[in-house]
């Protein structure tokens, strides 16, 4: 397969998941703003989850630019990537419901923390003697904070939930471009 299939398909999934997370959104039945609050925290996990697939599809176009193999590994952990983040349309809608609980939180970072691994082993599979991304700070950091703010859900989750927005501000500029 050559790179082009593989960022067509990929674009296609990242698609999908963006379209699942849009239509899990219920529009208010009143037209006041008091009707707002209650869908306010589904709307700002929405948001968040939104910016992090941006990420993940800017990054994901950066790195295939860059790619200096594409072979069977590669194509599955370009597929292991694209199954964690298909998981993200779920873990924002049970987040988005229930805000303040420990369990859809923690698993809503579980799911960042899996998907920035199988982020890190598509990098290693598409640039197998590049530069070695397990040992960048960045990606270490972001690794260590996706585990302690999973952690930190089940003792606090709306510190996990300001935890999640940090971490995505760190990705707010792709690698690519800095």
């Amino acid at each position: 397969m050559n790179k082009t299939r593989l960022e067509a398909f990929s674009d296609g999934v990242i698609a999908i998941i963006i379209t699942i997370m849009v239509l899990e959104l219920k529009v208010p039945h009143g037209a006041g703003a008091e009707e707002l609050a209650p869908v306010l925290p589904v709307l700002l996990r929405y948001l968040l989850s939104f910016v992090y697939v941006g990420i993940y599809w800017i990054n994901h176009h950066a790195l295939l630019d860059t790619a200096t193999h594409l072979g069977a590994f590669a194509m599955w952990a370009n597929l292991h990537l694209l199954f964690w983040m298909s998981l993200i349309p779920f873990v924002t809608a049970w987040a988005g419901e229930h805000p303040l609980a420990p369990l859809p939180v923690a698993l809503y970072g579980a799911v960042l923390l899996l998907c920035s691994i199988a982020f890190l082993i598509l990098a290693a599979a598409l640039h197998p003697r590049g530069r070695d991304s397990w040992k960048d700070r960045k990606n270490l950091v972001s690794i260590g904070l996706y585990a302690s703010a999973a952690g930190l859900a089940l003792w606090y989750a709306p510190a996990a939930s300001a935890l999640h927005v940090v971490i995505a501000a760190l990705w707010l500029r792709p690698r690519a471009m800095q």
